[in-house]
Parts: structure tokens; sequence; C-alpha cells
């Protein structure tokens, strides 16, 4: 069964789409099957993979609403092993139009249980907010990617995500973990943001991941274009850093029951290891790219 992701941080600005869709782009060019689901009305991650507004197309809004399976909304990419479900601006209806619904919380989870044998990987890019829809993308989820930029006010925000995922814990999803948090922005030559990194290192431990995503041109351009950064430019520095961020995803969840397909080559130290990985699935990305 697919693991689901939900990437949330109810902080605007943080790198959340930025991150699902980059993320969810490195799981299928390791040869992955991967879903990427738009959870959010603005739409982005949407945009962000080529795909212009269409009202008449099925998207995560129908689901919520029950109107349509998710097999229903799945649609390709230029990635071969990645799909997406749109968003629509109507979603945001949607807080309001189930506010009296029967099980609302357990809209997305029930339109994607269908499809957890199918994915490896199953991303949802939530809304920056603690509303029905990123509740509905907790819910459905079995971890919690947390992206921050490394600035004091990301630590004073985290607070209030880390007791939302509490409380559905307590209710609604028991079984909801921190997939981790990434420091995104992040430039390693500045004091705050050293200071931010120990203070998440001292209170996450672990669950901080090692890789950090640097401010990057290429990752601002490649929305532009329609593209993930690995589409985009496979050899920037944005695109390698979420490739070493799949990677160390999907190392964590093979220790978790992930078949044995999601993982990638071993061999040779640890270090020259995932440098050959990046540089290898950075190699390929730029063949697509170029064919």
């Amino acid at each position: 069964m697919g693991r689901v992701i939900a990437v949330a941080n109810q902080k605007g600005g943080v790198g959340k789409t930025t991150t699902a869709i980059n993320l969810a782009a490195s799981f299928a060019a390791a040869e992955v099957n991967t879903l990427l689901v738009d959870c959010d009305p603005q739409s982005n991650a949407t945009s962000g993979l080529g795909f212009v507004k269409d009202p008449e197309r099925v998207s995560s809004y129908h689901l919520l609403m029950g109107a349509a399976t998710g097999e229903e909304a799945l649609i390709t990419t230029q990635l071969e092993q990645l799909w997406i479900i749109p968003s629509h601006k109507d979603l945001i209806g949607a807080n309001l139009e189930l506010v009296n619904a029967d099980g609302r919380e357990f809209r997305m989870r029930e339109a994607l249980a269908p499809l957890r044998d199918r994915f490896q990987f199953i991303v949802l890019d939530c809304p920056p907010a603690l509303d029905l829809l990123t509740l509905n993308a907790l819910v459905a989820a079995d971890t919690v990617l947390i992206p921050m930029q490394g600035e004091y006010f990301a630590l004073e925000g985290i607070s209030e995500l880390l007791d939302t995922i509490e409380r559905i814990r307590e209710g609604l999803n028991p079984e909801l973990g921190i997939e981790g948090v990434v420091l995104t922005m992040f430039d390693e030559r500045t004091n705050l943001s050293q200071q931010v990194k120990t203070e998440l290192t001292n209170f996450f431990g672990e669950k901080l991941c090692k890789t950090t995503v640097p401010r990057n041109i290429r990752l601002a351009e490649a929305p532009s274009h329609g593209k993930p950064a690995l589409m985009y430019d496979p050899r920037s520095k944005g695109a390698e850093s979420y490739i070493r961020l799949a990677k160390e995803l999907i190392e964590r969840a093979s220790g978790s029951g992930l078949p044995a397909s999601a993982e990638l080559t071993t061999g040779g130290t640890e270090e020259h290891r995932g440098d050959a990985e990046v540089e290898e699935i950075a190699a390929g990305a730029e063949m697509n790219k170029s064919a």
C-alpha cells in the first residue's frame, strides 16, 4: 500500500507547493509511481506542472464533494511515472459546502483509498491554512512533511501546526506521523539560518531532514514554464536538493515496508552512493528534457 505524505504548514511562502511538485517529480524520476494531489484552491501545483485552468476538468473539488472518483480525476504528466489530481478555484467553496456534511473530514481519505495500491507515494499539496481542506489532507495522510524557512517567525508558527496534528491523532487519524521537517530557501552562510537549524535539531532530532533546499533561481523560474525543476534544469542546485530529499524519504520509507522496487541502488560508501544516485537521476532527467 502506498505512503500518503501531506506537505503542510499553515504559514504561507515557505515553499509548500515547490516542495510538493519537486518532491513528487523526484520520486517519479527515481522510477517510483507517484501521485500529486493539489488540495489548494490556488491551483499552483496544477499550473506548476503545465496545466492551464479548466473549469470542465475533474478536480480535487469533485473528489471532496463525492461527484467523481480518484480514477476519474487522474491526469498523466510529462514524467512517465507521475500523475496529478488537479485543483480548481471552486475548491474554496468546499469549506462551506461540507460544513454540515456527514463524514466531512474523511472525504479525501475515502477518495484516495482505491488508489493506494497503485501508487507508492501520494503527495498532497495543502493550502496555507488550517481549514477543512487541510484537515481532509491530514486525515487522509500517513505522515506530514513540514517545509520551513530558516527564520524566527517560522519557529513560532510551527507550534500551531503541531497542536493540530496532535488533535487529529486523538480523534481522527491516530496513525498520523511526522515524516520530517525540511528547511527551504536555506542560506547556510547566515547565522540566523544556522541558529534556526540548531533549534529544530534540538526539538525534532532525526525528524529534521538532512537535506536542505537552498534559495535557487531555477526553482523559482520552473513553475512559469510548467515544469518541475528537474525537467527545467536538472543540474541546478534546487533540482539536485529535491532529488536528495526524495532519496532520503525513500530510504526512510523502505524501513517501513515500502516495496523494494522503490529503493535506490545500494553499494559503495553512503556519501558516494548518494552522489552517484543524484547524478544518475539528474542525467536521466536531462536526457528526457532534450528528447
